[in-house]
């Protein structure tokens, strides 16, 4: 059985930057208070009719698609992570597709916020394994800020999302030492509304009403003590359980890509893991937690930084609302 690899990588980024000071404007918040408990200092919200889901995918697909050598009709499949797509359905993969003028080619969105780009690669990886598909692109795109509550009451939650887009395109690879040497995906719906949209949902009568806006249960809850602690087990463990499987350890990691949910999440992964600080990604200062998009971002400027050369061992990771959590390791 063949192995893939990522033949080119890409993101895009809105260009309107909002500052903590900006959010100070609107919410009883401030940039010491933001700093300390998220390490976020900026992040980027979408323009209106500039910006959709779809098509800031399209934009970091674009960039990977070039990488890679390849010419958009070369892509044989779309893997679309998103929570934020730009309509109740379809799904934006099939936006996607048409943003890049694809044909007919089957588009697959995936649902698993925080962890869904890792989900999106090993459902990828699985079709060109198989050798069903040769080239297949993987983005996860998010527009977060029109969904937040940008009162007070929302600040806990609101300060930390970012609007933002990433993409890789995987291809097969020659080598079997060469690639996504494997990926790890995992579950558990016990705590579920722990970090959760609960309203609207199909399961109301009523899909919309002024009791779900009024309190606030239309936007996103979380509970941030039970994620932490859930967090700070989980990262470590499907981290190890990656080098594990391929018989490496911690110290061979060339490079960390975690999902950018918190700066203090990823000081508490690199000294549990013993990696010094040049060798694990951060860049949330800059963006927020992007969800679905914020470990192909990473990955992407990291790449662009000459942070990953050929012959590297990166291992992305992700932990977020499900509650999911996920890993992959790649030979570069």
């Amino acid at each position: 059985m063949r192995n893939s690899r990522i033949g080119g990588v890409g993101h895009y980024v809105p260009e309107n930057v909002v500052t903590n000071k900006d959010l100070e404007k609107i919410m009883d918040t401030s940039d010491e208070w933001i700093r300390e408990r998220t390490g976020i200092v900026e992040r980027r919200y979408f323009q209106e009719g500039v910006d959709t889901t779809a098509n800031m995918g399209a934009a970091a697909a674009r960039k990977a698609i070039q990488m890679a050598g390849l010419e958009p009709t070369d892509i044989d499949m779309i893997v679309f992570a998103t929570l934020s797509p730009d309509y109740v359905f379809p799904g934006s993969g099939v936006l996607l597709q048409r943003e890049l003028g694809l044909k007919e080619i089957p588009a697959l969105d995936v649902r698993n916020q925080c962890s869904g780009f890792i989900y999106a690669l090993s459902v990828a990886d699985q079709f060109i394994k198989t050798g069903m598909y040769n080239n297949v692109l993987v983005v996860g795109s998010e527009i977060h800020s029109t969904g937040l509550d940008f009162s007070t009451r929302g600040r806990g939650v609101s300060v930390i999302f970012g609007d933002g887009a990433g993409a890789v395109v995987l291809v097969p690879s020659e080598s079997n030492d060469r690639g996504i040497l494997s990926t790890h995906l995992h579950a558990d719906g016990e705590f579920a509304e722990e970090l959760a949209v609960i309203n609207p949902g199909s399961n109301k009568k009523e899909r919309l009403t002024h009791e779900m806006i009024e309190d606030g249960s239309i936007y996103p809850y979380m509970n941030g003590n039970m994620v932490f602690k859930h967090a700070v087990t989980r990262f470590p463990e499907v981290i190890e359980e990656a080098l594990s499987k391929n018989g490496y350890k911690p110290g061979d990691i060339d490079l960390l890509v975690p999902h950018q949910a918190n700066l203090r999440i990823t000081s508490y992964i690199q000294q549990k893991m013993g990696l010094p600080a040049e060798k694990v990604m951060s860049n949330i200062q800059k963006y927020g937690n992007t969800t679905a998009a914020s470990v192909p971002i990473a990955l992407s400027e990291a790449f662009e930084e000459g942070r990953i050369k050929e012959g590297d061992l990166v291992c992305l990771a992700a932990f977020g609302s499900g509650f999911t959590w996920a890993s992959a390791l790649i030979r570069w």
